[in-house]
């Protein structure tokens, strides 16, 4: 089909610079990623190659500083890289998304300084990582998991399972939650630094997902996983803080996914509109698709700034609880929006494979679910608005 195009100039609120990265990424997801999107999402495989690619360019320590061998760069330098992607193929998009605003981010604020210099270096280099917290007892109720702590003689020992991991298959460090002591409630829960190939702990099944097929999400089993002192993260008890704020920070960047997504279905439905002739014309200079691409892109523009809007409260250090919640709950809305009305542009095309339009629909819908589904960010909106 070709590149897609954009439903409004990609400057809007960036500096020359940000639009230079966004720019440098948006060509390498449509030079690099886009002729392996299909088969990626049809073999539900990451291509080892886009991996290696991802953390050669940077784009996996992005906010890493720079004396641990990262960019140095700023949480909207994140938001922009995801956005481009996304645009070609939210799949790929959602592994850089955790890795660098839960992972690395989790790290630069929690972690001690021999983590740092132990962990930061492979995460801007060569390990993705991954954010264990949902369990099949706790999704919107995160705090209700049942993953238990012991503190041993050397550590900790970790019993338990973890649902939907996002990056599990090619994750090399984990963050999990687990609780030290169920009596205290949230105030138990802890977070631990665990590695790949640590006994006792198995990646497990791999979810055949609607959307977004190439991210792997898979079950995580921890059977007596001895994990030494130095692994803790954060102080015992303080887990739930470290999930709160990663995960505040987690919904611009899904806002930011859904962005890219909605973007590059509108590029597709643009560009098909132009091609397909119907009654001895382009269905583009019908004034029902006119007005169908033109609320598109209004839309699409509206969520572009509650995005931005939220990641530069993000690095000024102002309060954006709410605005990530805007952004997660609108540009989701938007995304699954603007994917819908991209199949029926495409009309019959739409609903088969040979085809963009039905992967960025299938890959619309986990916007809303996902880190923190949209009943969770209404009641975070409402209760920032009532108190």
């Amino acid at each position: 089909m070709g590149a897609p195009t954009h439903a409004a100039s990609p400057l809007t609120s960036l500096s020359e610079e940000e639009h230079l990265f966004y720019s440098t990424v948006l060509d390498f997801a449509r030079q690099t990623i886009a002729p392996v999107v299909r088969t990626m999402d049809d073999t539900q495989q990451f291509d080892p190659a886009i991996l290696r690619q991802l953390f050669e360019l940077g784009l996996m320590g992005i906010e890493v500083p720079e004396p641990f061998g990262g960019a140095g760069g700023s949480f909207f330098d994140s938001v922009l890289a995801i956005q481009a992607i996304s645009t070609v193929d939210p799949a790929v998009a959602v592994l850089v998304d955790v890795h660098n605003t839960l992972v690395v981010n989790a790290l630069r604020r929690w972690a001690t300084d021999a983590q740092k210099s132990r962990w930061l270096p492979r995460l801007a280099a060569d390990t993705p990582g991954a954010y264990a917290l949902s369990e099949a007892g706790s999704g919107s109720d995160a705090f209700a998991l049942q993953t238990r702590a012991e503190a041993t003689s050397a550590g900790y020992r970790l019993n338990g399972r973890k649902l939907w991991i996002s990056n599990a298959r090619e994750a090399g460090l984990f963050i999990v939650f687990a609780t030290l002591d169920p009596a205290a409630g949230y105030r138990g829960i802890t977070a631990f630094l665990v590695e790949k190939g640590t006994p006792g702990f198995t990646v497990g099944h791999k979810e055949d997902k609607l959307g977004i097929r190439a991210s792997s999400t898979c079950e995580l089993l921890l059977d007596n996983c001895e994990v030494p002192a130095g692994n803790l993260l954060g102080e015992p008890g303080k887990g739930y803080k470290i999930a709160i704020e990663t995960l505040n920070e987690g919904r611009i960047g899904i806002g930011a996914q859904m962005l890219g997504l909605a973007e590059g279905a509108w590029g597709h439905a643009v560009r098909y509109a132009k091609e397909r002739r119907q009654f001895g014309k382009t269905i583009a200079e019908f004034q029902a698709v006119q007005f169908s691409l033109a609320q598109m892109a209004t839309d699409i523009e509206a969520a572009r700034l509650l995005v931005y809007n939220a990641a530069r409260l993000k690095d000024a250090g102002q309060p954006y609880v709410k605005q990530a919640a805007m952004t997660k709950l609108f540009a989701s809305q938007v995304a699954e929006s603007v994917a819908s009305q991209c199949v029926e542009i495409f009309g019959g095309n739409g609903f088969v494979r040979d085809y963009p339009a039905e992967k960025y629909y299938r890959d619309a819908k986990v916007g809303k679910i996902y880190e923190g589904t949209s009943n969770m960010q209404l009641m975070t909106i409402a209760k920032d608005l009532l108190t």
